[in-house]
């Protein structure tokens, strides 16, 4: 298993897949799904913010968790390599998530700052997010560009909304259907509204939350539309079709997450593409002849980034910088775990399968696909 965030994330494909299709018949799918006829925002031409997701955690062991001066390096290269303007400061850890969003704003960029917490009490999860949330605000005062997200998919990471101590029994009771929908959903607006209630206690600037693409949400708690978006589509018109429903609101949308896997194939799993990795052998190796493809990922993300280019959203941050426990190890497809990681980069062990003698990450396809497309929009202005 790797470290909790990305099991989040795994757990977060889980629900875009298997959980709505396995709970259509009990009238799940029908809940969560947005309603309501607002209009649509007002749209301008291109991104307005264009980022990358950074993670912060403290990793499987402490050689692939968090360390200031690689983080410090890795912000610079968003900025000067990447050529973002945004990026997105994720995780948990309180000190994590303010060092990397202080560096970030020290290098002149857009700050979405996140903070998540996996199966904490709604207590701690909200004293996670209102000592943050002031060091968001301190930041803005100071000058920064600066939004707040309160959090992602509170029914999936907050015990109490689903049944289940864990990420891990939240997902089996789901797909048990052993879940009152009308009852979850009572939970999760309740949560969400406080939440939405001690971010605006403690930060004046604009509040955000982030959703799974079926979330039913009350955006009027918020002043930012954020959706964690994996979709896969044949058609450019489906995904704007689609991604219009999230308009209705008549406020900006951003796109806190969006990306695919680096084989053959990755994208029409519509977020489940890291679903090919045997946990249960030591090595993990991947499962089935999966063919590497770097160019399959970074296509996917033009395609994804000209869709939200088009519609003029307000952000869209790709999934995600590094994934330190994916290590990419050549010429060893089953050990390439990599294949099933998001990240634009892939780490690189000194030594295959002994993390603590150290790693460094390279770029892949999909880092230089963005780092073209992020250039030429600056140049736009």
């Amino acid at each position: 298993m790797q470290r909790i965030h990305d099991r989040t994330h795994r757990a977060n494909g889980i629900n875009r897949a298997q959980f709505l299709a396995g709970a259509a018949s009990a009238g799940l799918a029908a809940t969560l799904l947005p309603a309501g006829t607002a209009a649509a925002a007002e749209q301008r031409h291109g991104l307005r913010h264009r980022g990358v997701v950074y993670t912060v955690g403290e990793g499987e062991t402490p050689a692939t968790g968090f360390h200031t001066a690689r983080m410090r390096r890795d912000i610079r290269v968003i900025r000067d390599e990447l050529h973002a303007d945004t990026v997105d400061v994720t995780g948990d850890g309180v000190e994590r998530l303010t060092a990397t969003a202080a560096e970030a704003a020290e290098r002149g960029l857009h700050i979405w700052l996140q903070p998540t917490l996996a199966d904490a009490s709604e207590r701690d999860t909200l004293e996670h997010l209102a000592e943050t949330g002031r060091f968001a605000e301190r930041l803005r005062r100071q000058g920064a560009s600066v939004d707040l997200s309160v959090g992602c998919e509170f029914w999936l990471l907050v015990p109490g909304i689903v049944p289940g101590d864990t990420v891990v029994e939240r997902i089996q009771n789901l797909m048990d259907g052993k879940v009152d929908p009308v009852r979850m959903q009572h939970r999760l607006d309740r949560f969400t509204a406080r939440a939405a209630a001690v971010g605006r206690s403690v930060f004046r600037g604009r509040l955000a939350y982030a959703a799974a693409q079926e979330d039913q949400v009350d955006w009027r708690l918020f002043d930012i539309v954020g959706i964690d978006y994996y979709a896969y589509f044949p058609r450019r018109a489906d995904y704007v079709r689609e991604l219009r429903r999230y308009l209705r609101w008549g406020k900006p949308l951003a796109i806190t997450e969006f990306g695919t896997c680096a084989y053959v194939g990755a994208p029409e799993t519509a977020g489940m593409g890291w679903d090919v990795v045997d946990r249960d052998k030591d090595p993990q190796e991947i499962k089935g002849d999966l063919i590497r493809s770097e160019r399959t990922q970074a296509a996917y993300l033009m395609q994804l980034l000209d869709v939200f280019t088009s519609m003029g959203l307000y952000a869209a941050m790709a999934f995600e910088f590094v994934t330190p426990d994916a290590p990419h190890r050549p010429g060893d497809p089953r050990h390439d775990l990599d294949m099933a990681s998001y990240a634009v980069t892939k780490p690189i062990e000194k030594r295959p399968f002994d993390p603590a003698a150290g790693w460094h990450w390279e770029p892949k396809e999909a880092f230089h696909a963005l780092a073209r497309r992020y250039a030429r929009e600056a140049a736009r202005g």
